[in-house]
């Protein structure tokens, strides 16, 4: 079930909504948490029942194992607790190599050794990227013993909540436990219910007026790439462009959706995603872009790896490692392991410069260039992010530097015209959460955020500060209404998220 399809907007999440509030308005906390993960369970099962046993089955494991890694860490040095949660995350992760990577690792060793073993063609289970690292996250802490007491059905709600469960965020153990516990925790609120459906609806705007609007100029160009096509300079500069707003756009409208709809009952999601084409480097990039993703590899991949802790030359290691190991997460094929190679030679430049160039990025125009040279190194990266393979992935670079004389000065300055608009969207229009900071959007982000990472124009500061900062007043709702409208009617067809592929 798709946050943009009729059957969501129209059914499940009002009714969902409705009942939940009555249920917790006559039979209290827990019954309305078990209702929305049985309501969870069957949002998941919409696209494929057969596999809510494995979705349930995992989290069972997991939850059981976690218990007997804690009595453990009781016992005399631990007992046996680092060996469970080994074991507990051999297990997830060989679930998810079976679903995700049988048939990549069978084609690989088909062309490296020349056999011809025949493909499995397994069906990805949805989301199985995502809750697979929370549960993973979620068994190390145990070990560690920094998971709270909580129930199962706290657990269940943790893993399985409609909003994050099918592409993120990737939801720490802390944030949920700590808000289920609340005496007013699932109760209808007038004011979450707006905020909520005023962050849902500008996601919705951002997916299907925004990005489902550039689409169809990024998938000609690759689509042409991939059936081997010669790319001419123009069609490549817009085929990756396009995409690299297209991506923005979708899957910075999915972190609101899912963000909005949590809020609608009182929950509230980390942010995923902050203004990352306004970022000044590659580390920056990443602080800002799928953050959540960010903090796991950080947090309980490069840190295991040894991190910095064994000087300069394993540290790049651990970063080029790492970033390679991010890119196979998000798909089962060596572009995306490309991409993510590109990224973390990117992080051991921009490391290795910052170590070289210790003067300060303080002025508009040292920001303004190392903000658009970063923007370009991350649009060049996305090329190998899309493509079908890596031959389509070269004909669009080859297109990208392929300049002849024939090439139109209209189209050269309409495409320039193009960009500028696109660019003064990413980088000067307030996000989601700075425009509504008075009101804490996020778990993880207030006004005191804002002041901390301001706008790039300062309209906050000014005499228009009341459009920069969003009020639950009839001139926003009725704003919001045209917006929530104008999504509603580009609904002619029902596209995925992109990141719903991972």
């Amino acid at each position: 079930m798709l946050f943009n399809s009729p059957i969501f907007l129209f059914a499940f999440l009002p009714l969902t909504a409705i009942v939940c509030f009555l249920i917790r308005a006559r039979a209290g906390r827990n019954a309305a948490l078990g209702f929305l993960v049985l309501a969870s369970l069957f949002f998941y099962g919409w696209w494929n029942p057969i596999y809510l046993p494995l979705l349930i089955g995992l989290a069972v494991f997991n939850f059981l194992l976690a218990r007997i890694i804690l009595i453990e860490r009781m016992k005399p040095r631990g007992g046996m607790k680092n060996l469970l949660v080994t074991f507990g995350v051999t297990v997830d992760l060989g679930a998810l190599a079976y679903f995700k990577y049988t048939d990549f690792f069978i084609r690989t060793a088909n062309d490296v050794a020349g056999t011809h073993w025949e493909l499995q063609h397994i069906v990805l289970p949805l989301a199985i990227s995502f809750f697979t690292f929370q549960k993973i996250a979620y068994l190390v802490d145990a070990g560690r013993g920094e998971v709270e007491p909580h129930s199962f059905l706290e657990y269940c709600f943790f893993v399985m909540f409609f909003p994050q469960l099918i592409a993120g965020p990737i939801v720490h153990h802390h944030e949920i436990f700590s808000q289920t516990k609340r005496t007013r925790s699932f109760r209808f609120d007038r004011m979450n219910l707006a905020i909520g459906l005023t962050i849902f609806f500008i996601g919705l705007f951002k997916k299907v007026v925004l990005a489902d609007n550039l689409a169809p100029l990024a998938s000609s160009v690759f689509l042409d790439a991939g059936a081997g096509k010669e790319i001419h300079f123009l069609r490549a500069w817009e085929g990756m462009l396009a995409y690299t707003f297209q991506l923005y756009f979708d899957f910075s409208g999915y972190s609101d959706m899912a963000i909005g709809a949590a809020r609608i009952f009182g929950i509230k999601l980390p942010l995923n995603f902050h203004s990352p084409y306004q970022a000044t480097s590659i580390t920056d990039f990443w602080r800002r872009w799928h953050m959540t993703l960010s903090r796991f590899l950080r947090d309980y991949l490069y840190i295991a790896l040894g991190g910095n802790r064994r000087g300069k030359t394993r540290r790049y290691v651990n970063l080029f490692l790492t970033m390679a190991i991010g890119g196979l997460w998000h798909g089962a094929a060596w572009t995306f392991v490309l991409w993510g190679a590109m990224h973390g030679a990117m992080l051991i430049i921009n490391h290795g410069w910052r170590a070289i160039w210790t003067k300060p990025i303080d002025r508009w125009w040292s920001r303004g260039v190392a903000r658009a040279i970063t923007f370009l190194f991350v649009a060049l990266a996305w090329v190998f992010f899309r493509a079908p393979d890596v031959n389509a992935a070269l004909a669009v670079y080859r297109g990208l530097v392929a300049w002849t004389p024939e090439i139109s000065m209209a189209a050269l300055l309409r495409d320039l015209a193009w960009l500028a608009f696109w660019m003064s969207v990413v980088w000067f229009w307030p996000n989601t959460q700075q425009w509504m900071a008075r009101i804490r959007p996020a778990f993880n982000y207030s006004s005191t955020d804002l002041r901390k990472d301001p706008l790039l124009v300062p309209i906050a500061q000014s005499r228009w500060r009341r459009l920069a900062l969003w009020r639950p007043n009839l001139g926003y709702a009725a704003a919001m209404g045209v917006g929530a409208a104008a999504s509603l009617l580009s609904l002619q067809r029902v596209s995925e998220f992109l990141y719903f592929q991972f």
